[in-house]
């Protein structure tokens, strides 16, 4: 994966920059030692590194602003970072770059039960969101699986979801509102704690802009009540092919669950020796969660259990107990850590319809056997959003190019079949070339103007989203 070419001249003024920032920044909040910086030469995509030129942790909305105007004023690229948990290469930086973490901007500075909002900075973890809420029965309803790491302005950035995304949709279906500071160190209000704004959805367009547009700082969030109760069942089968077909067929019956989360043979291997969940020894695995009263509960869980019984399930379990739902659900919580103890791999994002899983899977499996590599799937299923992990050596010659290639097989057959490129990862570097898969010359370039007008020197996360070349025809 490429990156553009460092600008030398840029480096060469590394001291002079320092100095700036460290007259509007903390000693400590400026770290610029060669070896200090290596912590954050990658993101949760490891595979690619690069270490930046200096990085900033700033506390405060005016820090942030003060910061970006140095930045802007000098030229100087600047990469965004929450926690560094993309698994898209988000965050990834240049060697000519500023990193600018958020991760002290970490405090929740209101929150308003009665209207159903938290406002909270940025660099807040999405768990901790929920934790400021949960003594009086709310919560923050998007749940990445690395909520307890992950920053607020990251699920921003890509507009993250989760297992209860089918039900509560994903960050933009529960962000009201942002203050965002551009790369000219402007600060903007946009939207705040009501349903909708008026004028122009700029804050659908921020939601998902992957750092383009500018650096967010705070965002109020929607809480919700918890629901009365909730229960999942784990149903088992002997082909991925099958459970696919009962998913389709759970979502076509009308039925929303809360979460379908769909495993196959490897990843429920890999989580049960990780924690001892008591998945069953099955190809798929399928976790069906429902919420609300007791009634509305099991009328629904019968309903999805007849679904399953259709198809034959090898094992068809139903929760008991608060300690058994804590369990079915260990498994899937540690699905991506469990099998990373099992080789190295990339972790996918495309979209489909949820009609078209079983042919998906099917030709995964094809593919598998084509390129050589193992997969292992463990996705949303109740929404079609895929995460095929593709498993490679990193330390053997070619593997990872190997690994690129299938990815890109697979990503363009999520296209082919009526879906997208990406679900909640974003697009990063990881599949910025395979833009022009799902969208035309004239489609991208409405997207480049975009940015033009928002970060017109386009020193706001370079590399990322878009193809290289258009890239490097903005910036020359």
């Amino acid at each position: 994966m490429d990156l553009p070419k460092p600008n030398s001249e840029i480096i060469a003024r590394k001291p002079q920059i320092v100095a700036l920032l460290q007259v509007v920044l903390p000693d400590d909040a400026v770290i610029y030692d060669e070896h200090e910086v290596k912590a954050y030469e990658c993101d949760a995509l490891a595979s690619y590194r690069c270490p930046p030129m200096i990085v900033v942790l700033p506390s405060s909305t005016e820090e942030v602003a003060a910061v970006l105007k140095i930045c802007h004023a000098e030229g100087v690229p600047v990469v965004p970072r929450g926690s560094g948990t993309s698994l898209a290469g988000g965050a990834l930086p240049t060697a000519d770059s500023v990193v600018l973490g958020v991760s002290k901007l970490n405090k929740a500075l209101e929150i308003n039960y009665d209207d159903r909002y938290i406002r909270v900075q940025s660099g807040r973890t999405n768990l901790s969101v929920t934790g400021a809420v949960e003594a009086l029965d709310f919560f923050y309803a998007p749940d990445p699986s690395s909520q307890l790491a992950c920053a607020i302005a990251g699920n921003i950035a890509m507009n993250s979801g989760g297992a209860h995304c089918l039900k509560y949709g994903v960050t933009t279906n529960n962000l009201l509102g942002v203050k965002m500071v551009t790369m000219e160190g402007e600060v903007m209000d946009i939207g705040g704690a009501h349903l909708d704004a008026a004028s122009y959805d700029l804050l659908g367009l921020i939601c998902g802009s992957e750092g383009q547009l500018g650096v967010v700082t705070e965002a109020t969030l929607r809480i919700l009540h918890k629901p009365e109760g909730a229960r999942p069942v784990l149903i088992g089968y002997d082909s991925n092919e099958v459970a696919g077909a009962c998913v389709s067929d759970i979502i076509q019956a009308g039925v929303l669950p809360v979460a379908i989360e769909f495993m196959d043979r490897p990843v429920i291997r890999a989580a049960e020796n990780f924690v001892g969940a008591g998945y069953p020894d099955v190809e798929a695995l399928l976790i069906v969660e429902v919420e609300g009263s007791e009634a509305e509960i099991d009328e629904q869980l019968a309903l999805i259990t007849e679904i399953a019984k259709r198809h034959n399930p090898v094992e068809l379990r139903e929760s008991q107990s608060a300690g058994e739902s804590a369990a079915i659900w260990a498994g899937r919580k540690v699905a991506f850590g469990a099998m990373g103890q099992i080789s190295d791999y990339m972790c996918l994002d495309g979209t489909i319809p949820v009609s078209q899983l079983p042919l998906v899977l099917g030709r995964i499996t094809e593919l598998s056997e084509e390129y050589g590599l193992d997969v292992g799937n463990v996705f949303h299923a109740g929404d079609g959003n895929m995460h095929p992990l593709i498993l490679y050596d990193a330390n053997k010659q070619g593997d990872l190019e190997t690994c690129e290639k299938m990815g890109a097989e697979i990503l363009k057959l999520c296209v082919e079949v009526g879906g997208c490129l990406t679900g909640e990862h974003g697009v990063g570097i990881e599949k910025r070339d395979l833009m022009t898969t799902q969208y035309t010359d004239v489609d991208i370039e409405c997207q480049l103007r975009v940015k033009d007008v928002f970060d017109a020197k386009w020193l706001l996360n370079p590399a990322k989203v878009f193809p290289l070349a258009a890239t490097e025809s903005r910036r020359t």
